[in-house]
C-alpha cells in the first residue's frame, strides 16, 4: 500500500548508520483530469521527531512535485491535532483549504477535523 507506481516515488531517510528515520510518498493526487496536483504521505519514527526528518522529506517532495511538472501539492487528510505536522506545512508555505468536522476518531482525543492543506507550485 505504501508503495507507489511510477511516476510516483517513495523515498526512505536514514542516518549514517543506516537506521530508518522516516519514509514519503509522492503521486499524483488524481487520475485523469486532476493529475496535475501532486499529493504525498509521510511518516517518521516517533524516536526521531524533531531532528528535521519531516521537514527533509516534505521539502524532497515539492522539489520532486515541481520537477514532474504538478502545479500544485494537496494533502487531503491532515489531522488538526497533529500541530506539529500542520505548523510544519504552513511554514512550507502551505494553507489550510478547509476542515472536516469530526472527520477522524482520535485513540485519545475523541473525533477531531481533517484538514485539507493545498501549496501552489
Amino acid at each position: 500500500m505504501w508503495l507507489v507506481p511510477p511516476p510516483g516515488r517513495v523515498v526512505v531517510a536514514v542516518d549514517d548508520t543506516g537506521a530508518v528515520l522516516g519514509t514519503a510518498n509522492m503521486y499524483a493526487n488524481r487520475p485523469g483530469n486532476g493529475s496535475h496536483v501532486a499529493s504525498a504521505s509521510y511518516m517518521v519514527d516517533p524516536a526521531h521527531h524533531g531532528r528535521g526528518v519531516g521537514r527533509a522529506l516534505c521539502e524532497d517532495s515539492l522539489t520532486w512535485a515541481r520537477a514532474a511538472g504538478f502545479r500544485a501539492m494537496v494533502f487531503n487528510a491532515v489531522v488538526e491535532t497533529n500541530v506539529h505536522a500542520v505548523r510544519l506545512y504552513e511554514s512550507l508555505g502551505f494553507s489550510i483549504l478547509g476542515t472536516v468536522p469530526e472527520g477522524f476518531h482520535h485513540p485519545e482525543k475523541g473525533y477531531v477535523g481533517l484538514h485539507m492543506l493545498h501549496r501552489p507550485l
